[in-house]
């Protein structure tokens, strides 16, 4: 099976690259790896706000690391053309914008690392980073950063 056709599978429509908010590009490649940076959860098309531990669970946190995984994929594709090039998800940093108590960042994070595993099966598995962190831009709940070779 296609990427293309694990994603029509999975009812997911790749969105086009979002336009930076910063002075930074959405991509680098740079030899075979593709840096793409830091993609904030997004609801509705509006950042994703709230704290977990605070106003958001567990779960509401998995959903939006899932929401970024997409967003990713669609600057992924952007980058490379066509995501059967992907030979890797090497690795995903996640920050989780959470309370000091809170302490399941790693479960949050893999709404995003689960949703890899589905599309690019064994190419999904990847090494990875969870933070909890005191505040991200805009408010948002969660923040993911990905790194991938590419063909």
């Amino acid at each position: 099976m296609t990427i293309a056709q694990k994603l029509q599978e999975l009812n997911i429509t790749l969105p086009p690259v979002a336009t930076p908010a910063a002075a930074y590009v959405p991509f680098v490649r740079t030899g075979n790896l593709v840096f793409l940076s830091g993609h904030i959860a997004r609801k509705e098309g509006k950042p994703w706000v709230g704290q977990l531990g605070r106003e958001l669970s567990t779960e509401e946190g998995k959903a939006a690391a899932r929401a970024i995984a997409i967003d990713l994929l669609g600057t992924l594709q952007a980058a490379v053309g066509d995501l059967e090039k992907v030979r890797r998800i090497v690795k995903v940093m996640s920050l989780v914008n959470s309370t000091p108590d809170f302490t399941e960042q790693h479960l949050v994070t893999n709404g995003a690392s689960e949703l890899f595993g589905q599309v690019f099966g064994d190419k999904g598995a990847h090494a990875r980073s969870a933070f909890g962190v005191a505040q991200i831009p805009l408010g948002a709940c969660v923040e993911i950063e990905l790194v991938a070779e590419v063909d």
